[in-house]
């Protein structure tokens, strides 16, 4: 079996991705995450480009295997938040966020570690994705992928992929009291845009549209249908244990 490889330090994706029922082994690739807040373009663009930088550093390393990268930024407006920098930031970004509704995007990227030899010059990121407003539209069964294809070659399976899911999230008006209490805990600082849907104590967020695990940062279903693009035998029984939010998630996977 192709080996799997998630390149990630997320705790969250790792318990996430552990659903699918596949072995994996976790490797942190070595990148700097910043240099996206202070790029210019679409957000969604920004995002599957730091998907495919993860996923790349790691596949350089490897002789072979899938690699998977993930990268979940959130969006307010036009104003991208990143993970705060600190207590006050965290804080002031909770309070931002407060009553409204902003998008969270996750981009996902899978690398075949063994064709990189084959790798010729990488395209710019492109459009593509999911979006909670137009899920009717989709086909059944299939999602617009985004193929990042390295190679001038004709490969059966694309060397790498890449695509986005965007959820609509509605806070609640919580109070300062309650972001105070958060805060003081140190739970918003590694998660982009300050919080976590899945926090039963804070419990920030009112109702969302689209896929519960895009927002906690690994949209499983449509990570099941690139990694079958991939070449990887994700059969029903791989879905069946999937967290019960997935259940209510727009994304089909046949």
């Amino acid at each position: 079996m192709t080996p799997l490889i998630l390149a990630s330090r997320s705790p969250r994706r790792h318990r996430l991705l552990a659903y699918l029922a596949l072995p994996f082994r976790v490797v942190i690739p070595q990148i700097e995450e910043d240099f996206a807040l202070a790029a210019t373009g679409r957000p969604e663009e920004l995002a599957e480009a730091l998907a495919l930088a993860k996923a790349e550093a790691v596949a350089s390393e490897e002789a072979e295997g899938i690699v998977i990268a993930a990268d979940t930024i959130v969006v307010d407006g036009d104003t991208i938040l990143g993970k705060p920098a600190d207590s006050s930031e965290a804080a002031a970004t909770l309070r931002r966020l407060r009553g409204k509704t902003h998008r969270v995007i996750t981009a996902l990227a899978v690398v075949d570690a063994s064709q990189l030899a084959f790798r010729g010059r990488r395209p710019p990121p492109q459009g593509g994705g999911i979006d909670a407003t137009a899920f009717s539209a989709i086909r059944r069964g299939g999602v617009r992928m985004a193929d990042r294809l390295w190679s001038g070659k004709s490969l059966e399976v694309p060397p790498a992929l890449a695509d986005h899911v965007i959820t609509y999230v509605h806070m609640r008006p919580y109070s300062d009291a309650e972001i105070a209490a958060y805060v003081a805990r140190g739970d918003p600082l590694d998660k982009a845009g300050a919080y976590a849907i899945q926090d039963e104590a804070f419990h920030p967020v009112a109702s969302y549209d689209g896929c519960y695990c895009n927002v906690v940062g690994l949209p499983l279903k449509a990570l099941a249908i690139l990694l079958r693009r991939a070449g990887l035998d994700i059969t029903p029984d791989s879905l069946e244990a999937l967290p019960p939010e997935c259940t209510r998630c727009p994304i089909v996977v046949d």
